[in-house]
């Protein structure tokens, strides 16, 4: 297979109670290839009056239909379905991913789509687990908190993981009986489309789940922040993005929940395992081409082994494969649009004028027509430097030297992100007071990228409001309603 294999659907429409629908104003965009230029489908362009559609038919599914009213035991029977029908379609969906997103097939295949069934998995699985609490005063006063859904929810999520992070955030809502709205990225609309026929199949009653597609600041994504019968916004994208989604969301006072964007730091102690941590922290550095809000996108040595770990990396960035994202032996595929590729490119060309450029960040040659980037690698980087301070989100690594545990922490922390870190040592107090120090969300210890989906993800300062995942995701999705019982003895 080549980059340039065509995909079935050629124009994508809303999906909006049950059906695909064209935009009431008739205008459409295009979804382009970011690995060959290539057109892959038109796109209905949503605004204001396609979210009043899309609102009314979630809100008429929530008011009149039996999805809240049905058990949770039964709802989650579908979601289950749903997984097995993304699993049974995962080549098609993990071509989709790679063609709308430049993304190599084997993150596609491998990871991003089963990744995208173990979401509705686990929630089918865990949603019912959870039990009402309830307090007993004496024989004739009781007190239980039960949940119960919000309603009409609205979802806005990002274009880097496009159907993994999509049902991420669709699957809890829908386990605690809510209907929803999804705003998906703009630039990687094509397996969210896919997503509706698999709902459709699934047996989920119409106007349970909706699309829109569109843009955000004065399209879609706006009028589905504004609107009154929104309950709650959840939102994954860039930090100033929900600055923007807060602001409007205020109005109506919904509930919001962000996981916004992030500046991950790996560190690497002089007596970290560096067989295990520099591939590692290569891996983190540029995944999915770097695009990604957990990157390990700075690193930190210790000045004892930072020769030895610069000669490595730049020996073993610069063998990194860069290609033709259908080709399985590819390890890094395109940028995912011109526009971002012209963000990455400032930043490189800001780079090489503070800093050492050491290997990498050319465009790739062979592939004129694609958005690609070799695998670039900065030293004698200052950690006041927007290489380390601004999430750049594309293949670019700054390494800064250290020489004091106190030093490390204060460089980590000196940024206005706080989403996760990577600490490379094998003292595990050297590991624990860092990982207690430093002001991230998350915090992995001689790993990286390693999740269980009942813990809390989500991040501090400019990373986000809020956490995802497990009883978090289910708390945010819902409504706590005390009641009190008191018995006459």
């Amino acid at each position: 297979m080549g980059a340039g294999t065509k995909l079935k659907t050629k124009h994508l429409g809303h999906f909006i109670g049950g059906q695909f629908l064209l935009s009431a104003s008739g205008d459409t965009f295009e979804t382009v290839n970011p690995a060959t230029g290539e057109i892959l489908a038109t796109v209905s362009l949503g605004g204001a009056e396609d979210i009043d559609r899309a609102v009314e038919a979630a809100k008429d599914a929530f008011d009149n239909g039996p999805w809240p009213h049905m058990s949770i035991k039964e709802r989650c029977q579908i979601l289950r379905r749903v997984g097995d029908l993304i699993l049974a379609n995962q080549e098609s969906l993990a071509l989709a991913e790679t063609a709308d997103t430049g993304k190599p097939i084997i993150e596609s295949m491998e990871g991003d789509i089963p990744r995208a069934a173990y979401n509705f998995h686990f929630f089918a699985d865990y949603a019912p687990s959870l039990n009402e609490e309830c307090f007993t005063v004496n024989v004739n006063e009781r007190h239980f908190t039960v949940r119960e859904p919000l309603g009409v929810v609205g979802l806005i999520t990002p274009w880097n993981l496009p159907l993994y992070l999509a049902t991420w955030k669709i699957a809890p809502a829908l386990a605690m009986g809510n209907t929803c709205v999804l705003k998906p990225a703009e630039w990687t609309p094509y397996t969210a489309t896919m997503l509706a026929e698999i709902m459709n199949e699934a047996g989920l009653p119409p106007g349970v789940f909706n699309i829109v597609h569109g843009f955000g600041a004065g399209g879609a994504g706006e009028a589905l922040t504004l609107h009154p019968d929104v309950s709650s916004i959840s939102f994954t994208g860039e930090t100033t993005t929900g600055q923007a989604i807060m602001g409007a969301a205020s109005k109506t006072l919904k509930k919001v929940s962000f996981e916004l964007g992030g500046k991950g730091a790996t560190v690497l102690f002089a007596d970290a395992d560096l067989d295990e941590a520099i591939p590692t922290a290569i891996r983190a550095a540029y995944r999915n081409q770097g695009q990604i809000c957990l990157a390990g996108s700075r690193l930190y040595v210790h000045k004892k082994v930072i020769d030895r770990v610069v000669e490595r990396i730049a020996e073993e960035v610069a063998q990194i494969k860069v290609g033709d994202p259908l080709d399985r032996q590819t390890q890094m595929g395109a940028l995912v649009s011109k526009e971002h590729f012209d963000k990455v490119e400032k930043y490189l060309a800001l780079g090489k004028k503070k800093a050492k450029l050491i290997t990498g960040g050319q465009r790739l040659k062979e592939i004129p027509n694609g958005l690609f980037l070799t695998p670039a690698v900065f030293v004698g980087v200052d950690n006041k430097s927007p290489l380390c301070q601004e999430e750049i989100f594309g293949p670019v690594l700054p390494i800064v030297s250290f020489e004091e545990e106190e030093e490390v922490i204060d460089m980590v922390n000196d940024t206005p992100y706080g989403l996760s870190a990577s600490i490379w040592s094998s003292n595990v107090d050297t590991c624990h007071r860092v990982s207690r120090h430093i002001r991230m969300g998350t915090v992995w210890v001689n790993c990286w990228f390693a999740r269980d989906l009942r813990t809390a993800f989500g991040g501090m300062k400019a990373s986000g409001i809020g956490r995802e995942g497990g009883r978090w995701s289910l708390d945010f999705f819902s409504e706590a309603k005390t009641i009190c019982y008191r018995y006459k003895g």
